[in-house]
């Protein structure tokens, strides 16, 4: 290198999964410029995920990568995904939040699984709205107003949604300077995340970002600090879940854009290791599985909008299948049959093996001693503990939860020492569908560890909870296994079996049909299991599987037969989510739409604004400059210098009596680039 020439930069990839935190440190001007696997992977590191406090875990990995004598000056940009907001929604956790409704009735909280996802949350109903022209019936939030005082103290953040917002959002924006001056807390307004119509299920969206908030917040600040700290003074980007990057500030407004955040970045790492265009992309992380298709060199995103935890966003997303399938999946027996299966999920527990590494004694000597006792009982080997979350985040928890918390300390309690009542065990659901706490028992990680095919943490306590879980007892009264080992296969083969179930369950939803029915369906099954028979049946994907996780060479060993194609494991399989964050360009829209709500009269919504037009071809000029405007603002604000901007408008016309007749207008500009890096 010359006295003049500058080293080349270095881009720092961090994915914050459920289980641990990846670091990769990736150069585009090292390794092979051609072909998959352009540039090169200098380093990488796995550290665990510390839900307490995420710049610990951030740190462990990020630490281990830059000790390969990296100048932290070099790196000119930070890029992180995070399936933090997917198991959220999955698990169903989330701060407590206030749903405010304006022009809607209670009748449509029962749309689009509003009500299910509200749960106790508290909901205000407000007069107001607008019709589908943009024009306002009269508005009235005094009922919010009096209510803010007890909801200031009592939630941590607001969702706002008003009747047509999308072409008129004056009342949202009228209610979330209400909330903001009276309480200061977060507020999400619905037009702010989507211009589709349909209440419901914007107001669903809506709520589930106003949950998220806090989470997101916590992780780009600890990564923040971190960074600082270590003096890398380069952008900080994040992974949205249609695999675009955005600024870490906006993604912070909108963290439910980071829904599919980690499986997106894996489907662009995926694509750039292995080269492929056409592929079925299967990533396995400690709490779920998901499963895509690369299509051309492209995933396929999902028009109606992701679904997660069994929730139809209006999110733009990969059409990822996301199924509560992990190493760390809870391990349980079907209920009532002679000869019980292993089930696995959805829920993620900590693996024992983990909770014997960081607690030892105080997790052994309790599975110990139930070991000891003559009979097996239900809560055996269940342990629970604090997640370390700020106790602000446990405002508003009823007694029986509150009294329940206060029991349960930052080291593993027994759960056969802590409950005394089925009640209490519904109580303790509650705290950990609240994020507050944490449920450690036997997964496949302990079974891997019990077998010696994984070996990172305490395999003693992992052989421990093994051993009780095969004392449970079938339908006829007998052990469900002779052994640990005997009980630990049974577990592995099943999380293989259900891999190429949840993957030929994809592989038939893309194809349009009923993915579970037709994976259920006794034929599909008889060809899975290569059941030998006068009908032979067989079931085979047209491409391979693209296999990613840590853990994916372990789980995904026996899948090729399963699914009838190859399986592929990448080099750095282990941190394509880490890699794909740093590899993907920011993608940015904006929207607009002209309508006619009388004859002569066109009416632009974009943004925050309303116009009116006497002649058709300025309101499209309009329309089109302002998205113009709007998307190349978005772009600077999400991490572009150096946007291409494309807009395409469609009309929406009918023809009578040979004359033409103008309904609406869609204008829609789309503006991507790669990242600013510092200098």
């Amino acid at each position: 290198m010359t006295a003049k020439s500058k080293p080349a930069p270095l881009f720092l990839g961090i994915d914050t999964g459920g289980t641990y935190t990846d670091a990769a440190l990736w150069s585009e001007t090292e390794g092979p410029q051609e072909g998959p696997n352009k540039g090169k992977v200098l380093a990488k590191a796995k550290a665990l995920t510390t839900r307490h406090d995420l710049a610990v875990g951030i740190s462990g990995a990020v630490d281990a990568v830059l000790k390969a004598g990296t100048n932290p000056a070099d790196i000119k940009l930070v890029s992180m995904s995070t399936t933090l907001a997917t198991n959220a929604l999955v698990e169903g956790q989330g701060g407590r939040v206030a749903l405010v409704m304006i022009g809607f009735s209670e009748a449509d909280l029962a749309r689009d699984g509003l009500k299910t996802a509200l749960g106790t949350d508290p909901v205000v109903f407000c007069p107001g709205g607008h019709d589908v022209h943009g024009n306002a019936a009269k508005l009235d939030l005094s009922g919010l107003e009096a209510m803010l005082p007890e909801l200031g103290v009592s939630v941590s953040g607001f969702a706002v949604c008003a009747y047509f917002a999308t072409r008129n959002p004056a009342h949202e924006i009228a209610a979330r300077e209400l909330i903001r001056d009276r309480t200061g807390l977060p507020v999400t307004s619905s037009h702010e995340l989507s211009a589709k119509l349909g209440g419901p299920r914007r107001a669903l969206t809506t709520l589930l970002n106003a949950r998220l908030i806090s989470m997101i917040d916590r992780l780009v600040a600890a990564t923040e600090g971190f960074l600082q700290a270590r003096n890398i003074a380069a952008p900080l980007m994040v992974v949205r879940g249609d695999g675009a990057l955005v600024s870490a500030a906006f993604a912070r407004q909108r963290p439910i854009e980071t829904i599919l955040s980690g499986p997106a970045a894996s489907l662009v790492g995926a694509r750039h290791m292995t080269g492929l265009d056409n592929a079925v992309v299967s990533d396995i992380g400690g709490t779920t599985t998901d499963v895509a298709v690369l299509d051309g060199g492209r995933p396929r995103l999902d028009p109606e909008g992701a679904t997660v935890g069994g929730f139809r966003t209006m999110v733009e997303a990969v059409a990822m299948r996301t199924f509560g399938l992990g190493g760390d999946s809870e391990v349980t027996l079907e209920d009532g049959a002679l000869n019980p299966k292993i089930l696995l999920g959805p829920r993620r527990l900590v693996p024992l093996a983990l909770a014997g590494m960081a607690h030892g004694e105080a997790v052994t000597a309790e599975l110990e001693r139930q070991l000891r006792a003559p009979n097996t009982g239900r809560m055996d080997g269940r342990f629970a503990v604090r997640t370390g979350v700020p106790d602000r985040l446990a405002a508003g928890l009823t007694a029986p939860e509150t009294k329940l918390y206060e029991a349960i300390g930052a080291t593993p309690l027994a759960l056969d020492r802590l409950l005394t009542s089925n009640a209490q065990n519904a109580t303790l659901n509650r705290l950990v569908s609240r994020g507050l706490v944490h449920i450690s028992g036997f997964t496949p990680s302990d079974a891997a560890h019990v077998l010696g095919k994984q070996a990172n943490w305490d395999a003693a306590a992992a052989r421990l909870g093994a051993e009780l879980f095969a004392r449970r007892r079938d339908g006829r009264g007998q052990a469900i296994a002779a052994s640990p080992e005997a009980i630990s296969e049974r577990v592995l083969v099943t999380l293989t079996r259900w891999s190429a179930e949840y993957i030929l369950e994809t592989a038939f939803a893309e194809d349009g049909l009923d993915g579970a029915a037709t994976v259920a369906h006794a034929l599909v099954q008889r060809a899975v299991d290569a059941h030998p028979g006068i009908a032979r049946l067989s079931v085979a994907l047209d491409r391979p599987v693209i296999g990613l996780g840590a853990s994916a060479p372990l789980h995904y060993a026996g899948l090729a037969p399963l699914v009838g194609n190859e399986c592929l494991v990448p080099r750095d399989t282990d941190v394509a989510n880490a890699l794909g964050a740093v590899v993907g360009q920011v993608r940015v829209s904006a929207e607009a739409r002209v309508s006619q709500p009388k004859e002569g009269l066109f009416r632009l919504a974009s943004g925050e604004t309303v116009r009116d037009f006497l002649d058709e071809a300025a309101a499209i000029a309009a329309a089109e400059a302002d998205v113009r405007a709007i998307v190349a603002q978005r772009a600077l604000d999400a991490g572009t210098d150096s946007a291409e901007i494309d807009v395409a408008t469609e009309f929406r016309v009918s023809t009578v009596e040979a004359q033409r007749m103008f309904i609406e207008a869609h204008v829609v500009a789309v503006a991507s680039g790669r990242p600013r890096i510092a200098v």
